[in-house]
């Protein structure tokens, strides 16, 4: 019988939401500023349409003005550029997201770096990424994964994490290295793992908090869980299993749910875990370069 908390990302992102919009209007109505984001997506690949959708729905259910731009798939480099810097320029926009993977020709790291960092509310720009490492957020957009996976050990674990051991599994720079700059500003002790860390069950095996974003379904087994850890599972992966003599397609993380919730205090399930708080983090982080732009910001 499972005993571990499940942690809803789902309940903790409607009840963001719900403030968001509160501000939000508030904000239209004291000082007449609409929160704008922009969303470039380029090509037709089927999940990040799903993606962009996702996120514009939330953006006008939060009573953002929200922009759309998609743009073919074969569109030269330039043309990609020269949209950004109309939206770097542009007042009504106080968020620009360029959905990634973009297509093969074009230069991901040229075009995430050309967004003005004041308007990056991915948290992607080199100098947010720096204020970040630095300690240094008080103007600085954290990426939305790590910032959501944040929150939600905060409700388990208050914000002081001081005398507790976390692991994070993945080095990436969207949400591994991050998220360990995260987790080091609330005094915690921080291991960055990664495939080629040697004996990585036993290293996790110590944890207070395992943040799990590496892409192997299953990977993280419940024996490698410490007796009462607070597990984050960030992996997204989508995978056949056979229902009623049907291969049906399923989504599930890098932790073995059923087993780790034998072991944890709480844990997130996926999906309806870490995923919802990604795009609500990216309308916290729309709203907050609105209130910046304005010298609002608290």
């Amino acid at each position: 019988m499972a005993s571990a908390i499940r942690i809803d990302g789902k309940a903790k992102a409607a009840e963001l939401s719900e403030k968001i919009e509160e501000e939000t209007a508030a904000l239209a109505r004291d000082h007449g500023i609409k929160p704008g984001l922009a969303v470039v997506i380029i090509g037709e690949d089927p999940a990040s349409q799903v993606y962009v959708r996702n996120k514009k729905r939330t953006a006008e259910a939060c009573g953002f003005h929200s922009v759309q731009h998609s743009l073919p798939a074969e569109v030269s480099q330039q043309d990609v550029l020269d949209l950004v810097q109309s939206l770097n320029d542009d007042p009504a926009i106080h968020g620009i997201l360029v959905q990634l993977p973009l297509p093969d020709h074009l230069d991901e790291q040229r075009i995430t770096q050309s967004i003005t960092p004041s308007k990056d509310v991915d948290g992607f720009h080199y100098i947010n990424i720096g204020k970040l490492t630095a300690g240094d957020t008080a103007d600085a957009f954290i990426p939305c994964t790590p910032a959501g996976c944040m929150l939600m050990i905060e409700d388990h674990l208050g914000t002081d994490l001081s005398g507790l051991s976390a692991v994070v599994i993945g080095r990436s720079n969207i949400v591994g290295k991050p998220m360990a700059s995260l987790l080091l500003a609330r005094n915690a002790t921080v291991t960055i793992t990664h495939s080629r860390t040697k004996d990585l069950p036993a290293v996790v095996r110590g944890a207070d908090i395992v943040v799990a974003a590496v892409g192997r379904p299953n990977m993280v087994g419940g024996d490698w869980i410490k007796p009462g850890a607070v597990i984050i599972d960030v992996g997204i992966n989508r995978v056949e299993v056979e229902v009623d003599g049907e291969k049906k397609a399923k989504l599930i993380g890098d932790v073995n749910f059923e087993e780790a919730s034998e072991v944890a205090r709480a844990i997130t399930p996926v999906p309806g875990g870490v995923g919802p708080m990604t795009i609500t983090m990216l309308m916290a982080n729309t709203l907050r370069s609105a209130k910046l732009a304005a010298g609002l910001a608290d």
